[in-house]
């Protein structure tokens, strides 16, 4: 923290009426509105590519990382959240700090879970940072640590951190400029750079693992059907189909001209992949609507796979749908 920043937190005390809030409960007798059940760990396993037989047939047992699914109160929310961790939240909200973001989580893994375990937890507040100053804005992270049981017994760990801040300022738009923002560059690391290199050269590699020829997308270190580390690649042949999209309206970025079609496209290969489509207005995007890869250029360094529209009849006038 900056020494502008203490200073700040030594003159109104808030820092401290803040760390006050450490250790009291942030959710008590909290109840999972569904035991463990099958349905939805093939919901979650569907929705992860994660064919795992751990997860399925008689003896199975949740995907460990659904940890916090259990204990979630869909929309409606938790009615078990204390005034505690209200007062805290009010606290910032008074202070200016008036908008939340997630950062992380970490969960530990006692026992697994099991279809028809019941779920309760209680959940407290771990930390309350001094204040920072990042790129969103100045603001202070909380922490709260919730303790998941199934039947009574310590089952596994949930810390989940967000930051509440005070949005920074945006420079004003220098009027001069008014070339195009770049996109977004992608992240790549050891696990996908391989795919990024095959992107650059025009081709669309998916990993198919050696041991028992599962094919998968996106890149992963192992196997999800079983867990082998080595593999190799196979080029998709560029076919698809639409299995399902959304239509980007809000908000806003930079770089990208709202409305556009984003699309969940089967390959025929059999894997699924995001990316945009193209060649037809995005209103006129349709599931199961047939498409073709091919690779656009945005800018002098990055390439990226997109899916042109294959319809029948005349072809989507000049930059239809080109977002």
């Amino acid at each position: 923290m900056s020494r502008e920043a203490r200073a700040h937190d030594a003159r109104d005390g808030l820092y401290e009426r803040l760390r006050a809030y450490e250790g009291r409960p942030a959710a008590t007798a909290g109840r999972g509105r569904d035991p463990v059940n099958l349905p939805m760990i093939r919901h979650w396993c569907e929705a992860m590519g994660d064919a795992h037989p751990a997860y399925r047939g008689p003896d199975a047992v949740a995907p460990p990382t659904m940890l916090q699914a259990w204990t979630m109160g869909g929309l409606s929310g938790h009615e078990g959240r204390s005034e505690e961790y209200g007062e805290l939240l009010g606290l910032l909200d008074g202070a200016g700090y008036t908008s939340v973001v997630a950062t992380d989580c970490e969960q530990e893994y006692l026992r697994p879970l099991r279809p028809g375990d019941e779920i309760t937890f209680d959940a407290v507040v771990e930390s309350v940072s001094p204040r920072k100053t990042t790129k969103l804005g100045t603001g202070h992270f909380v922490t709260t640590r919730m303790d998941v049981r199934a039947g009574g017994e310590l089952a596994g760990t949930h810390r989940f951190r967000i930051l509440k801040y005070a949005p920074a300022a945006r420079p004003p738009r220098s009027p001069e400029r008014s070339e195009r923002p770049r996109r977004p560059r992608p992240v790549i690391n050891r696990d996908n750079a391989g795919f990024w290199e095959g992107v650059a050269a025009h081709r669309l590699l998916i990993q198919r693992c050696t041991a028992c020829g599962t094919l998968r997308f996106p890149w992963l270190p192992g196997c999800n059907d079983c867990g082998a580390g080595e593999w190799d690649t196979v080029e998709a042949g560029g076919e698809g189909t639409v299995h399902s999209y959304v239509v980007m309206h809000h908000p806003p970025f930079p770089a990208f001209d709202p409305p556009y079609a984003v699309g969940l496209i089967e390959l025929a290969e059999g894997v699924r992949m995001i990316s945009n489509v193209v060649g037809v207005p995005y209103d006129k995007v349709r599931i199961g609507m047939p498409v073709r890869l091919e690779f656009r250029r945005f800018d002098e360094e990055l390439v990226l796979p997109v899916f042109r529209a294959v319809e029948d009849g005349p072809a989507a006038g000049p930059g239809e749908g080109e977002r």
